[in-house]
């Protein structure tokens, strides 16, 4: 079985933690397109998504699902979104599609967080994974000196700018011990918007895909 495969495997599971839900969050990528593919099934009974990024956003409109905007929308029952990486903690890196930012904010205005992967994404400490952190355009070289004082070896994503503008840093070379404390420090750097670090507010269920079975951990 692929990774897809697996992945598929999560997504499908997620669609049984959606209870009676009429709106809910929804992520960004790969395994995410597999549970908006998934929605197809069920789109009837749901009044609508929050979306983290323009492309899901774009992929639950062709399905005919509306997206609706978050102010508008309010707190949210449950939201489901991928991770590049997780720990048994519930612990994640995210932001590997340049969504980190908005992914955060719909986490932290949803009731429950359910995490959708593959078994390749499971790892016993963070880090391997590079880590993205989005930045006021302005602030990069000043952020990207602060991330070396940390140990890290940011990168620019050259070409790249999120939805909302910024640029990002992928930060090589870290091994992420304590994940709520490096999340604390870099997001005190001045001109850092957010980080991809989810561990002050992680996943409430992960969804781990492999070949034969879905594991859930909470």
């Amino acid at each position: 079985m692929s990774a897809e495969d697996s992945k598929k495997r999560a997504a499908l599971e997620a669609l049984t933690w959606l209870d009676d839900a009429r709106v809910i969050g929804i992520g960004t990528g790969s395994t995410v397109n597999h549970f908006i593919d998934a929605l197809k099934s069920i789109k009837g009974r749901l009044d609508g998504a929050v979306s983290s990024s323009e492309a899901s956003a774009q992929r639950l409109k062709a399905i005919g699902i509306p997206v609706l905007d978050l102010n508008a929308a309010g707190e949210l029952s449950v939201y489901v979104d991928g991770a590049d990486e997780a720990n048994h903690r519930l612990q994640l890196i995210k932001g590997g599609g340049g969504a980190l930012t908005r992914e955060k904010i719909v986490a932290a205005v949803s009731k429950q967080f359910i995490c959708i992967v593959d078994d390749s994404k499971l790892v016993n400490v963070l880090g391997h994974f590079p880590l993205p952190v989005e930045v006021i355009p302005m602030a990069r070289s000043y952020v990207a000196r602060e991330l070396v004082k940390l140990g890290g070896r940011p990168d620019w994503r050259s070409g790249f700018t999120t939805d909302n503008g910024n640029h990002i840093l992928d930060v090589h070379g870290l091994t992420i011990p304590d994940p709520p404390a490096l999340e604390a420090q870099i997001n005190q750097i001045t001109g850092v918007v957010s980080v991809g670090l989810f561990a002050r507010r992680p996943a409430d269920v992960l969804l781990v895909g492999h070949a034969d079975r879905v594991e859930k951990i909470t």
